[in-house]
């Protein structure tokens, strides 16, 4: 039988996994995971698996899930040491995701790994996490951490997640009602969100700017590194409440792909979107990410919300009203375009 020549004892340990980590970020977590419970969650945290039953006020209750990650954003994350925010990232990724079917989201899960686990980075990033649910309203009811020595890379992490909601099967929001001369309301951004951000390094690369500065201009006060990691809006709870005042047709989250590539995604293949881009306020910071690395008008558009995250299409006699909510309950709305009909092989979306 081969023989450990050193004579040394080996153990999970020294293999790079350390199971009393683990241990310990899960009790650092725990509270953040508890603040965020539904009176629906039976047994969270701690199993091997989570019980959560179905609010009672739904007569046919449809599932509707949605997974993403953060994608390279957490390179800027991991290069200015700031690990807060990134986890709301995650959770709203998926829980806007789900909400275009007008779902209510219920709960979320996330999956951590890493070459070796640094319990006080992982517990910023779930804080993060939870404070992402918080925000959708969804419980926080597990995730998975996962050491991987050898086989990562060291002193870096990745993170996935995915969230399950639930919507009335009579009030599903998939695109069918959408009809030529509907209008489209497009709900602001806070930057970039978590997409573009392989672009966005290659610009950060090529015109040598500092992320720990700010960009006169640009950021305000804050550094540029702190504007591009600002997180990603969750537009659940505004949302939710218009949908139980205003028929909504369709909704998109404007994720990879931008705006070109994003807008029409729920439209009838005979209907396009036409796109105002003079009806919003851009952002400085992408005006900035276009001079510095020349970026044409429909790269951008193809890359990046542009400063549109979410967009919802209503009657045009709807307007007013869903402009009046979103505002009263704190969002930037505006009116910026209309759905047409789709020439033969024309585009979806016409930004113009």
């Amino acid at each position: 039988m081969p023989r450990n020549a050193s004579g040394e004892k080996l153990s999970y340990r020294t293999a790079g996994v350390d199971i009393d980590a683990g241990d310990r970020l899960v009790e650092n977590i725990k509270p953040f995971a508890r603040r965020t419970l539904r009176p629906e969650v039976l047994a969270g945290i701690g199993g091997f698996g989570a019980l959560i039953e179905l609010p009672k006020r739904y007569r046919e209750p449809v599932l509707v899930a949605g997974t993403d990650g953060v994608g390279t954003k957490l390179k800027l994350a991991l290069a200015l040491g700031r690990h807060d925010t990134v986890g709301i990232d995650l959770v709203a990724m998926s829980v806007n995701d789900i909400l275009v079917q007008g779902a209510e989201p219920l709960f979320f899960l996330d999956y951590y790994v890493c070459e070796r686990l640094d319990v006080a980075v992982a517990t910023e990033v779930v804080k993060g996490i939870a404070a992402g649910c918080a925000q959708a309203g969804c419980a926080l009811i597990g995730g998975e951490t996962a050491e991987h020595p050898g086989a990562f890379v060291p002193g870096e992490y990745d993170l996935a997640g995915f969230a399950v909601g639930v919507v009335e099967k009579s009030r599903a929001i998939d695109g069918r009602g959408i009809v030529a001369g509907d209008a489209i309301v497009g709900l602001a951004s806070s930057g970039p969100h978590s997409n573009g951000f392989s672009l966005i390094r290659r610009i950060l690369e090529a015109s040598g700017a500092d992320l720990r500065r700010p960009v006169a201009g640009v950021t305000g006060e804050r550094t540029l590194g702190g504007a591009l990691l600002e997180p990603t809006r969750i537009y659940v709870k505004p949302v939710l409440a218009l949908l139980g005042e205003i028929e909504v047709k369709g909704m998109a989250h404007i994720t990879g792909g931008g705006l070109l590539e994003n807008s029409h995604r729920m439209f009838p293949d005979a209907l396009c979107a036409r796109i105002d881009r003079a009806a919003w306020p851009q952002p400085p910071v992408f005006d900035w990410l276009q001079r510095a690395g020349n970026v044409e008008d429909p790269e951008m558009h193809r890359v990046f919300n542009c400063g549109i995250g979410m967009i919802l299409v209503v009657a045009p006699d709807r307007v007013e009203a869903a402009l009046e909510r979103l505002d009263a309950a704190g969002e930037s709305a505006y009116l910026i375009g209309s759905v047409e009909k789709r020439s033969p092989e024309g585009p979806g979306t016409i930004v113009a």
